[in-house]
């Protein structure tokens, strides 16, 4: 990995914690100059890339996929439901048969935590792996669109305050934004049940009540409630969830006129947020997702460029 003449160079992308902060601030700039000019030209090299999503998504898939296509790549079609994964077939040896095709880049999501390690150790596998996902562990492309979003809006990340608040333990968003915004100079806080909260955090920021930190944010972060991820016996309650935690039109009417609303969606709709705000004035969860074609546009360019100058 490398920033030569502003421009960055990555083998893979797999995690926040492997980016430097100026391959991080080169990314989001990239991102931002992609959106804004709107003058990209297609790669003029063929290149083999394929998305192999093993958990359901809507928000990062079809966001790679149009990244992909907008950047002239050729996309290889995978279904896992279709696929020798159903004949047994492991992760490692789906990877290993992509990279045989000539395939260069493999986005993967996986409920594995940590399941692109033996990938980037294989002395076989020469394909670049980009980490669409990992179980519980990290999301690093999810959290560059996080940051290009709030640079959009901030033009800094240098003392702004911010709280990520909700699924703390299950959320990968949570865990690959703390790690990098701390790095950038944010003020951190976490909130939400307490039984969602472990030490993992206590490093990186304040554990607070919603209600004692919000007239103070820049940036209230709310987190999806991870039903898929949590025991069938726990008992829920969506109502009582809202109340004590979400984001209702009183907590709303706290915030700064300039604090600005994100979620990583799917949103459960009255219960991290009333469903009247998702769309309003202060979200930029729309931008989000918007930012998020732009930002792996980016990070597409710097595997494909890495893999031209640094292999």
């Amino acid at each position: 990995m490398a920033v030569i003449d502003g421009k960055v160079l990555l083998t893979h992308l797999v995690s926040m914690e492997h980016l430097s902060e100026a391959e991080v601030l080169g990314l989001v700039s990239r991102g931002l100059s992609l959106k804004n000019s709107g003058a990209y030209l297609p790669l003029n090299q063929q290149s083999f890339v394929t998305n192999l999503f093993f958990e359901n998504s809507t928000r990062t898939h079809k966001s790679f996929e149009v990244a992909e296509k907008k950047l002239g790549l050729d996309v290889i079609d995978f279904n896992a439901d279709t696929s020798s994964v159903n004949k047994g077939e492991t992760l490692y040896d789906t990877v290993l048969t992509m990279n045989a095709l000539g395939v260069e880049v493999c986005v993967i999501r996986h409920s594995e935590v940590d399941y692109y390690k033996e990938l980037i150790e294989s002395p076989t596998i020469t394909a670049s792996i980009v980490n669409g996902g990992d179980g519980s562990g990290q999301h690093p492309s999810q959290s560059l669109l996080d940051l290009m979003t709030i640079y959009e809006e901030f033009g800094t990340f240098e003392g702004l305050k911010i709280c990520i608040a909700g699924d703390l333990t299950h959320s990968r968003v949570a865990k690959s934004n703390m790690h990098i915004l701390k790095r950038l100079g944010a003020q951190l806080y976490f909130s939400g049940p307490a039984e969602w909260h472990s030490i993992e955090f206590e490093s990186y920021g304040d554990y607070v009540a919603i209600d004692d930190i919000i007239e103070e944010l820049d940036v209230l972060m709310l987190l999806r409630v991870q039903h898929e991820r949590h025991g069938k016996g726990e008992g829920f309650s969506k109502e009582a969830y809202h109340s004590a935690y979400g984001l209702t039109q009183e907590r709303y009417d706290k915030l700064k006129s300039s604090a600005i609303l994100m979620h990583p969606a799917p949103v459960n709709r009255d219960v991290e947020i009333a469903d009247h705000l998702v769309e309003s004035s202060k979200s930029r969860i729309v931008a989000q997702m918007t930012n998020g074609v732009y930002v792996r546009m980016a990070i597409l360019e710097a595997i494909l460029a890495g893999r031209r100058e640094l292999q």
